[in-house]
């Protein structure tokens, strides 16, 4: 399995009314940082487009203005038009929040699923 990390500085605009991160900012940041993976491996002109048919998130700590976060992102599985993809946001070694993400790959010019042909499985394994 590749890893993927973005580090991220938690900025004034990511803090709600309870003075930590958003719950929406980190459904971003796991959307930010799991296109700049694909990005990084496949290229912008992969053929493919992904969209999001599931996310199960579970927070376990808040982060605050000033914090320091690795965006760490994994695909766990990669299978016909669908792809499992893992993303922990952490402080240091403390995991703040944890998403699993169901993805489907659609063909970029048409927007239909679209296989996830075997180079790009073999270079996210």
């Amino acid at each position: 399995m590749v890893q993927f990390e973005l580090s991220v500085e938690v900025e004034e605009k990511h803090i709600d009314a309870l003075s930590h991160v958003n719950n929406i900012v980190y459904l971003q940041w796991v959307q930010e940082v799991a296109g700049a993976h694909w990005f990084s491996v496949a290229g912008k002109n992969s053929g493919y487009i992904w969209v999001v048919r599931k996310h199960e998130i579970e927070y376990f700590k808040p982060a605050f203005k000033g914090d320091i976060l690795s965006l760490r992102t994994w695909v766990e599985k990669m299978e016909g038009f669908r792809s499992i993809r893992r993303v922990d946001i952490l402080r240091g070694e403390e995991v703040l929040c944890s998403c699993t993400t169901n993805w489907i790959a659609l063909d970029s010019d048409n927007l239909r699923p679209k296989r996830i042909e075997e180079p790009f499985q073999t270079a996210f394994e």
